[in-house]
């Protein structure tokens, strides 16, 4: 994929996200993805990818604004940095109990893209500072 095609679909990944439409981000998925997460392993597949989404939703309820995407020039691998901001609304396992509580955090993920979809998506953000908002 060119440099700007890997941008279209970096840009639909994360309009699916904000749209909270994760059937439409594991639609921009490889069937094998990649999927590492912030202080967790690697999980594999799209179904993986789907629960964790569900998992996700169940607790948090984010919005990526300042989102800014950076794509090498053999349109392979993408990065992006944004600011989560979002509301703890379900307690998760060994996390502080919820309230309701605001956060509003600096984040970024790493992508690798194959045939024309995304292949690996690696996230990183501060889990200390996240738990420092919420405690």
């Amino acid at each position: 994929m060119s440099q700007n095609e890997t941008r279209a679909l970096i840009e639909r990944y994360f309009d699916a996200f904000n749209a909270s439409d994760y059937e439409a981000m594991a639609d921009l998925l490889h069937e094998d993805v990649a999927h590492d997460i912030n202080l967790g392993g690697r999980e594999i597949g799209r179904d993986a990818f789907r629960r964790f989404n569900a998992m996700m939703s169940r607790h948090y309820r984010e919005t990526l604004r300042d989102i800014e995407i950076m794509v090498s020039e053999s349109g392979v691998r993408a990065a992006a940095e944004f600011t989560v901001d979002g509301t703890y609304v379900a307690t998760a396992d060994g996390l502080p109990p919820a309230s309701g509580q605001g956060y509003s955090l600096p984040a970024g993920i790493f992508f690798e893209v194959d045939d024309g979809r995304i292949s690996r998506v690696t996230t990183y953000y501060n889990h200390k500072g996240w738990i420092a908002q919420v405690s």
